[in-house]
C-alpha cells in the first residue's frame, strides 16, 4: 500500500480501471474527506453527507474501466455537487408532495369520496402485508410512518440505495394492482 502514497492521481487513475482495489483505496483515502467536507457544508447533515460519498465510491468502482477522466480531484469533487442537487431536490419534493396532500379537503357531501378512499386504504393495507419482508418493511415505513428514504436506510442498517431499489419495485407492483384506480395513487404514491 506504501508504493501509491507517491502515485499522482492520474497514475492511480490508471491503476484503478486495471481493477487495482489498492490505487482505489488510495484514491478512497486522498479524497473521501474532502468530498465529505463539500457535501456536509452545505447539507448540515452527517448521514446524508456520508452516503453521498459511498455512493460516489461505489459507483466509481463499479464503473472504474469505462471512467474517462482527466483531473480526479475535480471530478470528484464535480460528482459530490451534482450528488448533493439531487439528494436536496428529491427531498424537496417529497416535502412539497406531503404538503399538498395535507391541504386536501373533502368537499361536504364527499361521503362517497370518503368510503372510496376508505376502500383504497384497505387495498393499499392488504397489498403491503403481501409484499417480500424486507420490501414491505421499506414500504410501510415510507407510506405509512412517512419516513424519508434516509431515515429508513438508518433505521434497517442498509444503504439509501437498497431502500429506493425496494420502494421502486413496490410501487410498481401497486400500480398494476390498482390498474383502474390509477387516479387514486397520486393522493397515496
Amino acid at each position: 500500500m506504501g508504493a501509491y502514497l507517491t502515485y499522482t492521481d492520474s497514475e492511480l487513475l490508471e491503476q484503478l480501471r486495471a481493477g487495482n482495489r489498492q490505487a482505489f483505496e488510495e484514491i478512497y483515502r486522498r479524497h473521501w474527506k474532502d468530498m465529505y467536507r463539500t457535501a456536509y457544508l452545505i447539507l448540515h447533515d452527517e448521514a446524508a453527507s456520508t452516503d453521498i460519498v459511498q455512493d460516489i465510491f461505489v459507483w466509481c468502482w463499479e464503473k472504474r474501466e469505462a471512467m474517462q477522466v482527466s483531473s480526479l480531484g475535480g471530478y470528484l469533487a464535480m460528482a459530490v455537487r451534482y450528488k448533493v442537487a439531487n439528494y436536496i431536490r428529491r427531498e424537496k419534493v417529497r416535502a412539497r408532495f406531503f404538503d399538498e396532500v395535507e391541504k386536501l379537503q373533502i368537499p361536504e357531501g364527499g361521503e362517497e369520496l370518503t368510503l372510496e378512499l376508505k376502500e383504497l386504504r384497505v387495498i393499499i393495507a392488504q397489498f403491503t402485508d403481501e409484499l417480500p419482508g424486507r420490501c414491505r418493511d421499506i414500504f410501510y415505513l415510507s407510506r405509512f410512518e412517512y419516513l424519508s428514504n434516509k431515515e429508513i436506510a438508518a433505521r434497517l442498517g442498509i444503504s439509501e440505495k437498497t431502500v429506493e431499489n425496494q420502494i421502486t419495485i413496490a410501487l410498481k407492483r401497486l400500480r398494476m394492482r390498482l390498474g383502474a384506480l390509477g387516479a387514486w395513487m397520486v393522493l397515496f404514491l
